[in-house]
């Protein structure tokens, strides 16, 4: 399955357990589409490698590290990486250069957030994490499970939790600010929501639309849908935000799991189009175009401005796609194999294919000044430079 639900409503858990099952679990027996030979078109090489399957106090209950989506985020010139297993670690990201490590002596359950100074991370058991400059300076627990990776800006923590609350902490003290919590469908998605910012606003999903809120004082300053939930039952329904969120200036596109895609511009407040689509996972966007792939990893690309499609390409179908990232002239993500796939923005033409470890690409492939970063299932980050 490619994405878990969480059922808050025990009543019904039961039917919506099996409905869940089916949905998710349909493309699983699909073929995923061979990978035709490709003769490189453009230079590209891996220029470092980091492993952090054997760095952590866990690994004879854990086995291997393992990345969740969003494993590794940009802070600066370095990338923060923090493994299922707890272990984080701060990198150069032109060379690999390690700047700090740390281990938080718990399993995580979501990605890793950071400005470069605080670095703040979920653990399993419910307890919010943050660093200063690599060293744990204090812990908060949490009453809500967290799939999304923590949001540090402004000398704050923001927490989004699954239960659609979210939690702003001092970063320096861990004193709890204020919370936000509205009551809303019983049925939520255990998957990495959107939670990031616009100049002094604070966005996240709620649901399947685009939230704002005060950070000062966690009020609403206005929604946006991304897409209208459709279907005859809660499952089908759920259509709650999949992040991260890819953004272009003042205009973010997103994806509303299984629902649709589409583009809000957040200073204008109004959204520019939404379109019908299945699938899971993290879209990407540029100054012209929106990318994304369907529930059974059909690419397409789309304008931004209008979300005209202009061009579709099955060559990658059922081959379980990471998310996405445009840069420059390329468009880059990895799938089940651990192949990086290097694609001509313009047209999808294949243009490199780079591999990894073999185990699957997870979360969107991370770009931070000419180095492209992927991490993968099995523990590994894999820096790439195309040319």
């Amino acid at each position: 399955m490619k994405a878990g639900l969480n059922l808050r409503r025990l009543a019904a858990a039961a039917g919506l357990a099996v409905a869940a099952l089916l949905a998710g679990c349909a493309d699983d027996v699909a073929k995923p589409t061979p990978l035709e030979p490709l003769e490189a078109k453009i230079a590209g090489h891996e220029v470092w490698k980091l492993s952090l399957a054997s760095f952590s106090t866990l690994n004879a209950l854990a086995g291997n590290a393992g990345f969740g989506a969003q494993g590794a985020v940009a802070a600066g010139n370095d990338l923060v990486i923090a493994a299922r297993n707890g272990v984080l670690v701060s990198v150069d990201a032109a060379t690999g250069k390690e700047n700090w490590r740390a281990d938080v002596g718990a399993r995580l359950s979501a990605g890793v957030g950071s400005d470069g100074r605080f670095t703040a991370v979920v653990t399993r058991d419910g307890d919010l994490v943050t660093l200063d400059g690599g060293k744990v300076t204090w812990r908060q627990h949490l009453n809500s499970a967290v799939y999304t990776a923590p949001f540090v800006a402004g000398e704050r923590v923001f927490v989004l939790g699954v239960d659609r609350s979210v939690q702003a902490f001092d970063a320096v003290d861990g004193k709890r600010l204020w919370v936000y919590a509205k009551a809303g469908d019983a049925l939520t998605l255990s998957q990495a929501g959107v939670l990031t910012s616009y100049q002094d606003t604070l966005l996240f999903g709620l649901g399947a639309r685009l939230t704002a809120l005060d950070p000062l004082k966690g009020t609403v300053r206005w929604e946006v849908p991304v897409a209208a939930p459709r279907g005859t039952n809660e499952v089908e329904r759920l259509a709650d935000l999949v992040g991260p969120a890819a953004r272009v200036g003042s205009v973010y596109c997103i994806r509303a799991f299984q629902n649709g895609i589409g583009c809000i511009d957040a200073e204008r407040v109004t959204a520019l189009w939404s379109t019908n689509m299945g699938g899971a996972q993290a879209i990407g966007a540029d100054q012209d175009y929106v990318f994304a792939g369907d529930a059974s990893d059909r690419l397409s690309a789309r304008r931004r401005a209008t979300g005209e499609t202009v061009w579709l390409s099955d060559k990658f179908q059922n081959r379980k796609l990471s998310g996405m990232l445009p840069v420059g002239k390329v468009l880059v993500f990895g799938d089940f194999e651990g192949y990086v796939h290097f694609l001509d923005r313009t047209n999808g033409t294949p243009l490199l294919r780079l591999p990894t470890d073999g185990s699957p690409v997870v979360g969107a492939p991370v770009h931070v000044g000419n180095t492209i970063a992927v991490t993968t299932r099995d523990g590994s980050v894999y820096a790439f430079r195309p040319e």
